[in-house]
């Protein structure tokens, strides 16, 4: 039984609406029960006995790859002409022949080529090339007998834990394609990982435990923004959060919940939340699960955007993808994190939760809403609702006296969100915005994202040719990188109000938008939060090709550094 630990002021807190009706509840299972499963293992458990095996690297390693790597029967010199025939590009390429196994069985041998340039601020595991070639290889031969095999060979061992995010990103869970009809059978993928010489086991201390639950971590929070609002519900995500709990307590691990949900929110002073989620069905809500370990010296917060459904209030808008991507990646990496182990440090994931819908009680332009943190704010723009349930989230977690399990003030604050249309014309649809108070947290957040291939910028220039020991060819110039600035100063008197402390939407939508719109969450960080604090505004490489990515999960491992995930 999952275990709800509710503050003490707040022990009849959890009043969530009811649950979702059966038709949705199983509506939610039949788009899931396709899909095929993910294992992680050695190649040596898989090579040659599945029905479609994909080998996966850069041109020059699968010219170099040990005989031994291949599946038996297939000749050296088919797959040195095979994997020459392809002319990879930016995205990369493949080919694939058919082979006699050892068994008298035709087989399929697939080879993905990953683009041999990878620039400074690229991740050098080519994630985006990953994905985009085992889906159409894998997918089809993984529901038939023999499914299918992915080797991924890589140009160093630390590159698995990135590796195996990108292959979960090619096999999405939610799928409402045929549910009339029986059942396909749900498949299976096996993932493998090598150097060009020899095999990566899977024996103690290996990375295949933690690249398995950091892949399920991707393809949870896919999953739920994948999902459309009739399912995912502020109470649906509210059980989710559960769920997640749940799962975890069965590994041994103890994690506590505590969900305000509705007018509980209003009466505790979280306007911002409620303020935006009050005119929908479903309530609003603020799920917190934490997680603290014995002797827990360090702790992190994350604080998640789940917007389940925005109509952009009453500033009506266009339907777009659905905003809950920050919360569901955060939510997704919580898993991750405790299930591989957080070490030394208390992790803490308050999912902020609403539906911007329309409706009698909706909140107007011109309302005045009062923030947990005490701060006023008069809307101009209902559709800028997501810094709302964040600034009552970033408030929450750093109360002073704490109001989270363990005590003590965050060294970490992270939060993420699908924030603003501006982020993608500043660093594009495969990188991150970051807006952070600390240089070393963002140069922290860019190793991170470079190492795991969740990417975000600003990065920091690479070394002259003087600090690398190599002869300056012409005068030394300034370094340029483009970063998106931390200066509040500059920023906050975008949302000067003559009636309250602020405004929730700039004046001038040309000066630095997404810095704007981090540093009015930042401004309700609690005034005696010394820690760092990182906000991640994921509006671009959240989706691709219309379905979501799973992103942050990955890159939130690799900023804890858990295991698999660390430098």
């Amino acid at each position: 039984m999952l275990r709800l630990a509710l503050l003490a002021q707040s022990a009849c807190a959890l009043r969530i609406a009811p649950l979702m009706t059966a038709r949705s509840a199983a509506t939610m299972a039949d788009a899931t029960s396709s899909a095929p499963e993910l294992l992680f293992e050695s190649p040596a458990s898989t090579l040659g006995k599945a029905a479609s095996t994909v080998v996966v690297g850069r041109q020059t390693a699968l010219l170099e790859l040990s005989p031994t790597l291949l599946p038996a029967g297939v000749p050296v010199d088919l797959w040195k002409a095979l994997v020459g025939k392809v002319k990879p590009g930016d995205a990369g390429g493949s080919a694939s022949t058919m082979y006699t196994a050892a068994d008298g069985e035709a087989k399929t041998l697939v080879a993905a080529v990953l683009p041999e340039h990878c620039s400074r601020h690229n991740s050098p595991i080519r994630p985006h090339a990953i994905t985009s070639l085992v889906a159409p290889a894998a997918t089809d031969a993984a529901k038939e007998g023999g499914g299918a095999a992915v080797l991924l060979v890589l140009e160093e061992p630390a590159h698995a834990a990135g590796a195996a995010c990108a292959v979960a990103r090619a096999f999405p869970l939610y799928s409402q394609k045929k549910l009339r009809q029986p059942a396909e059978p749900r498949g299976c993928v096996r993932v493998g990982f090598a150097t060009r010489s020899a095999a990566i086991s899977d024996g103690a201390g290996s990375v295949y435990g933690p690249c398995a639950k950091a892949a399920a971590g991707v393809r949870l929070a896919a999953r739920l923004v994948d999902a459309p609002p009739e399912q995912l519900t502020t109470t649906a995500f509210v059980q989710e959060a559960g769920a997640v709990a749940a799962r975890l307590r069965e590994q041994g691990r103890e994690v506590l919940v505590e969900v305000i949900s509705g007018d509980e929110l209003r009466e505790r002073g979280y306007g911002g939340l409620y303020g935006v989620g009050k005119a929908a069905t479903e309530p609003p809500a603020l799920c917190v699960l934490s997680h603290v370990p014995d002797g827990a010296s360090k702790k992190v917060c994350l604080v998640g955007k789940g917007i389940v459904y925005d109509t952009g209030g009453l500033a009506l808008k266009p339907k777009e993808g659905i905003p809950a991507a920050g919360a569901a990646g955060l939510l997704g990496a919580f898993e991750a994190a405790v299930s591989i182990g957080t070490g030394g440090t208390a992790l803490h994931c308050a999912l902020c939760l609403a539906e911007n819908a329309i409706g009698p009680t909706a909140f107007r332009n011109d309302d005045v809403l009062c923030f947990f943190s005490g701060k006023t704010c008069e809307i101009n723009n209902t559709d800028a609702e997501g810094r709302l349930v964040l600034s009552d989230g970033v408030a929450h977690v750093t109360a002073s006296p704490s109001l989270l399990p363990g005590g003590g003030s965050p060294d970490l604050v992270v939060d993420m969100a699908t924030l603003t249309g501006a982020q993608m014309v500043a660093t594009g649809k495969h990188f991150a915005a970051v807006f952070t108070n600390d240089e070393e947290t963002e140069r922290a957040a860019v190793a991170a994202g470079r190492r795991t291939g969740d990417l975000v910028h600003p990065a920091p220039p690479s070394p002259s040719r003087a600090e690398q020991g190599q002869p300056v060819k012409r005068a030394s110039r300034p370094r340029v990188c483009k970063q998106v600035p931390y200066a509040p100063e500059f920023h906050r008197a975008e949302f000067a109000s003559k009636v309250a402390d602020c405004k929730n939407s700039v004046k001038d939508r040309g000066n630095a938008q997404v810095s704007c719109a981090g540093n009015f969450i930042g401004e309700n960080l609690h005034p005696d939060f010394e820690g760092a604090w990182l906000h991640i505004d994921c509006a671009g490489p959240a989706f691709h090709a219309d379905r979501a990515t799973g992103y942050g999960v990955a890159l939130v491992l690799g900023l804890l550094e858990v295991e698999g995930f660390a430098p």
